[in-house]
């Protein structure tokens, strides 16, 4: 029989509970920087499990010495990359707070004419197109020297969090052994051989795709270094950094990077003539960055993807899509690693489902 003081009691356990989540979703929000510090060094540790195995297998390090060996190649890769955008950034940031702004104006709006005269030589209204008046009006030019001077900002504050990730990738390669004896005292003895086998393949299966996606990565940055020195784009290593990491995002990334190619060859060449050298050296930038891409998306990409986490491409790009429409680029990013772990958790868990037979025969 329900009583008033039951549907008390019911009320009150409700409201705590309700409390209780958002207390616990507040305390999340607000260390969310250090649960991105958490995120960024387990998929350090994984990408770092294989090169501590071989480490200690092959060459006979100790597990300290294979730990610190791991960590200072993480820290040299690191510091190669900081020497090569820190002194761009600093030198730029320094001639432009220096820079009239003016000439900068100028010449943009000397392109902009350009491509309208460009366009009307072809018989296309570029007035009814675009509005070029309200397109250079609009632009605050001055705005160039403060979005540098934001970026070495950012640098300059970055240097915290890495140290942080360092230091928890350290203690994650250094101690994973007590870090598995204490998951099987809080692990269920009744499940006990499942997760642990399924951490096992996880571990093993997560750090082959994080280590195939780096080699995708510096593929596909060496093909675009290459374009953009045979047409003498500057900065081209920068530039081709930039649009290699933008490939992390499924799909849309190369899209993105094609754009940001054009723009930065355009920029490249202001002041220069738009028929002549501007727009064919652009076009052939994009017609280049278009066959990196074909290279990637039907060579690169599904044998190393396939590969690494041991599902049929067609599968791969279905998650992709899938997670795409459902959560957007962010789901795109983390679609194959997270079902790389619900095919493994199925496997030991749900074996004798046929669907899970078919989608997991290869792990």
């Amino acid at each position: 029989m329900i009583t008033s003081k039951l549907i008390a009691n019911g009320i009150i356990r409700a409201i705590v509970i309700i409390v209780a989540s958002a207390l616990g979703i507040y305390f999340l929000y607000q260390i969310q920087s250090v649960l991105i510090y958490l995120v960024v060094a387990l998929i350090l540790t994984l990408i770092g499990n294989p090169f501590l195995d071989f480490f200690k297998k092959r060459l006979k390090f100790s597990h300290n010495l294979a730990t610190i060996t791991t960590i200072a190649i993480f820290i040299a890769i690191i510091f190669g990359i900081l020497i090569l955008f820190v002194p761009l950034i600093t030198s730029q940031s320094q001639n432009l707070s220096l820079l009239n702004t003016k000439e900068i104006e100028k010449n943009a709006i000397e392109l902009i004419n350009q491509i309208n005269a460009f366009l009307e030589s072809h018989h296309i209204n570029a007035k009814k197109l675009l509005n070029f008046n309200n397109i250079t009006s609009k632009i605050n030019f001055g705005i160039i020297p403060n979005f540098l001077n934001s970026i070495l900002g950012v640098v300059s504050s970055f240097g915290m969090g890495l140290a942080s990730v360092l230091f928890i990738t350290f203690f994650f390669l250094k101690d994973r052994v007590l870090f598995i004896v204490g998951a099987k005292k809080l692990i269920p003895d009744s499940h006990e051989e499942q997760i642990l086998n399924s951490l096992e393949k996880i571990n093993h299966l997560l750090s082959r795709y994080f280590i195939g996606l780096l080699l995708q990565l510096f593929i596909v940055f060496l093909l675009y270094l290459i374009v953009l020195l045979i047409f003498g784009i500057p900065n081209a290593i920068i530039i081709a950094f930039l649009c290699a990491v933008l490939n992390i995002i499924p799909y849309i990334g190369p899209l993105i990077a094609s754009v940001l190619a054009a723009i930065l060859s355009m920029i490249s060449h202001l002041g220069s003539d738009f028929q002549t050298e501007i727009l064919p050296t652009t076009i052939y930038v994009l017609i280049g960055f278009w066959i990196v891409q074909l290279i990637d998306n039907n060579l690169s990409q599904p044998i190393i993807f396939s590969k690494s986490v041991s599902s049929h491409p067609l599968e791969i790009f279905l998650v992709i899509l899938i997670a795409g429409f459902l959560f957007g680029i962010l789901g795109m990013v983390i679609a194959v690693p997270l079902y790389t772990i619900l095919k493994v958790i199925g496997k030991e868990f749900f074996p004798d489902n046929k669907i899970i037979q078919l989608l997991t025969k290869d792990i």
